[in-house]
């Protein structure tokens, strides 16, 4: 039975190129797992396995790996940068222990940092922190430890202090121990001195070390009270003050160095063990009902206790369907049964494999705090949950975003058809963030998802991958409807035939919800004139009805329904005359309570030279943007962070590029709908009128 003591489950993240994937290279040569080390720049990194990875040089989707160091267990999950894929980070660190935040020493806190550094805290992840590139030229390790401060509202703890910088950059001192680490020119991380620090140094050096000292020890009053008596801690007694404040989330120990020129490495991974959490150590994960409602009861890491395990990601590949699984309670074994508490349906246990990158390694069992993947599973999806069918208990599923945009798709020949159904079937498995449906009347298929790049990649691996070649339309945007009015209204279904008739009355009041509410429905209906067992038909007819607006026909968003009154027919009265008496009420009421078209507004953050400055924000406002702020950013440019409308973003990276003379860059997600203006609204109606009319 492996020591779970001994495990560290981590995940790599960071900004697109502050260098995760040559960092968890550099890990894994060191830990022997490698022996030749793979360049990203080179389309070589093990991690990077995918055809579009090698080529672009960015992570698509994140990768798993398993390897030791002194005598501990790492499984390490390296994952995307770009913003496109926040979902593969989110749902990685959704089962993840512990994290290697990585910042470029010349780039500093990115965009992308930023939305990685909100998920590990809303998953409460520690976190150590490593400022990469410091070889590089503009690196200045204190101002990006500043910033982490600032833009983070993180506690950095700095653990070491670069010795040179840019191309002098040799290597760091340990403060602990008041020793520096000096690599040499070869490359080969296992060629070091440790020798003294060097002498200009001396005075930072005590002053950082005091304040390392201070900060860690304020985890245990009575070691602080002897270090005021003026007596010296040990460093073991230091370093356990450093767990638990790093486990707590109180601060993160910062690292330096380069993981290109394989300098500071070795600290990282020590630091890994030292003080990141093992399994048994972090806050257990909830169980939840089938509602979706907290039991009280949690899956406690424990080999011994009923097996709870989360599928956290799918991956179609020549074997056949992988499963990555977080096991967090009990055994799994080859040819047992299990169940998805999702489905209800029991499954048996095929192949077990841990796996490293897109090699593996077949296992008999897994336990507790393992992270392996499980080969031929049929109905299990991202989030589901596989239990103990004698003990069943759901873990918190994860939630994820509704995809911005979207194109038409459609197979260059007939005999394409079906084997696009089947590579779009597995593809909606890997990535829950991915949608795609058929439009009824043009027969088109539509893909969705979180941005161009998103979609690009997507249908990339529909050609290469799955060698479906695809005509694609132009990206559309995901447009919504809602209501500006509050209406009162009321509507009598009566149908008579021969034999028993339908008969359903509402009285209700259709009325705008809250922004982000989607739709509510309430019941205040007293004294039986609609009896409680037709309500939730009376939900269903308005709820169906809302997936079709009555302006372009996109969905319509933000209504809440009250019902207040009715009438009903002790013989004709049935769910389904209510069902419809609500479908006609939506139809009739809707146009009545202004009805308005709302579109996606992008939260944008540039980043510019200083001289296109005025070029870029000119160009934002002619996109009917927003400028929320500009502040100068690391690497002698300027960020502009602003809220724009999607449907002005298409093909931006172009002209930023050419505004910038290719030095620009930008990142945007999601942010909230906003009523369109009503030129750009009455356009698209037309639009879509046009488009029907030529069905």
């Amino acid at each position: 039975m492996a020591d779970l003591s001994l495990y560290r489950n981590i995940g790599i993240f960071a900004h697109v190129d502050a260098g995760k994937t040559t960092t968890t290279e550099r890990i894994l040569s060191l830990t022997g797992k490698i022996h030749k080390i793979g360049e990203v720049h080179d389309g070589e990194a093990t991690t990077d396995f995918m055809d579009q990875e090698r080529e672009r040089g960015i992570t698509i989707q994140s990768a798993a790996t398993t390897c030791e160091w002194k005598g501990h267990q790492l499984n390490i999950i390296d994952t995307p940068g770009h913003v496109d894929f926040t979902i593969e980070v989110y749902r990685s660190l959704k089962v993840l222990d512990g994290g290697v935040g990585v910042f470029c020493g010349s780039g500093g806190v990115e965009p992308q940092s930023e939305t990685n550094w909100r998920y590990a805290n809303d998953s409460e992840v520690a976190r150590i922190i490593l400022v990469n590139k410091l070889d590089r030229i503009g690196a200045d390790f204190y101002r990006v430890v500043e910033q982490i401060e600032k833009v983070l509202g993180a506690n950095p703890l700095v653990m070491v202090l670069p010795i040179g910088i840019e191309d002098d950059f040799i290597g760091v001192v340990d403060l602990l121990t008041r020793k520096a680490w000096i690599w040499d020119d070869s490359g080969d991380p296992s060629k070091y001195r440790i020798e003294e620090p060097p002498a200009d140094m001396a005075d930072r050096v005590e002053e950082y070390r005091e304040k390392l000292v201070e900060m860690a020890l304020e985890q245990d009053d009575d070691l602080m009270e002897t270090y005021l008596d003026g007596e010296e801690p040990s460093i073991e007694d230091v370093k356990l003050c450093i767990r638990k404040g790093t486990i707590a989330l109180d601060f993160f120990p910062t690292y330096c160095g380069s993981a290109f020129k394989n300098k500071g490495v070795q600290l990282i991974l020590d630091a890994v063990i030292d003080y990141l959490p093992s399994p048994t150590e972090v806050k257990p994960q909830p169980e939840v009902d089938l509602e979706g409602n907290e039991t009280g009861e949690f899956a406690i890491v424990d080999v011994d206790r009923p097996l709870r395990a989360l599928a956290f990601k799918i991956m179609d590949d020549r074997f056949g369907a992988l499963t990555f699984t977080r096991i967090y309670s009990g055994k799994l074994e080859k040819g047992m049964t299990v169940l998805n508490t999702f489905t209800g349906k029991t499954e048996r246990i095929g192949r077990i494999v841990e796996m490293h990158a897109d090699s593996r390694e077949e296992l008999n069992s897994a336990q507790a705090g393992d992270i392996i993947a499980i080969v031929g599973m049929k109905n299990v999806q991202t989030g589901h949950t596989l239990c103990d069918p004698k003990n069943p208990a759901t873990l918190e599923p994860m939630v994820f975003p509704d995809p911005v945009i979207s194109i038409a798709i459609s197979p260059k020949d007939k005999d394409a058809s079906e084997k696009m159904g089947i590579a779009l079937g597995k593809m909606i498995k890997e990535d829950p963030s991915f949608r795609v449906e058929t439009d009824e009347d043009s027969g088109e298929t539509i893909i969705k998802g979180m941005g161009e790049l998103h979609l690009d990649i997507k249908v990339d691996i529909l050609r290469r991958t799955h060698g479906v070649d695809v005509e694609v339309g132009k990206p559309q945007v995901a447009y919504r409807e809602t209501i500006t009015q509050k209406i009162e209204d009321s509507y009598t279904h009566k149908k008579q035939t021969g034999g028993s008739g339908q008969f359903g009355k509402i009285d209700y009041i259709m009325e705008p919800g809250e922004p982000g509410s989607g739709f509510e429905f309430e019941s205040k209906v007293t004294g039986g004139n609609v009896p409680r067992e037709f309500w939730p038909a009376i939900e269903k007819g308005f709820a169906k009805s809302m997936e079709v607006g009555i302006l372009a026909g996109f969905p319509l968003l933000d209504v809440k329904i009250t019902l207040v009154d009715g009438g009903f027919h002790p013989v004709d009265s049935s769910a389904i005359a209510f069902e419809i008496a609500a479908k006609s009420a939506y139809r009739q009421s809707v146009p009545k309570a202004g009805p308005q078209l709302i579109e996606p507004i992008m939260k944008v953050d540039v980043f510019t030279p200083e001289d296109h400055v005025g070029d870029v924000i000119g160009d934002l406002n002619r996109r009917r943007g927003m400028i929320k702020s500009q502040e100068p950013s690391s690497g002698g440019g300027v960020r502009i962070k602003a809220d724009v409308a999607l449907s002005e973003m298409f093909g931006y990276i172009g002209d930023l590029r050419t505004m910038t003379s290719g030095r620009g860059q930008f990142s945007m997600e999601f942010s909230h709908y906003l009523p369109c203006p009503k030129n750009i609204s009455e356009e698209i109606i037309k639009e879509v009128k046009e488009r029907e009319a030529a069905k």
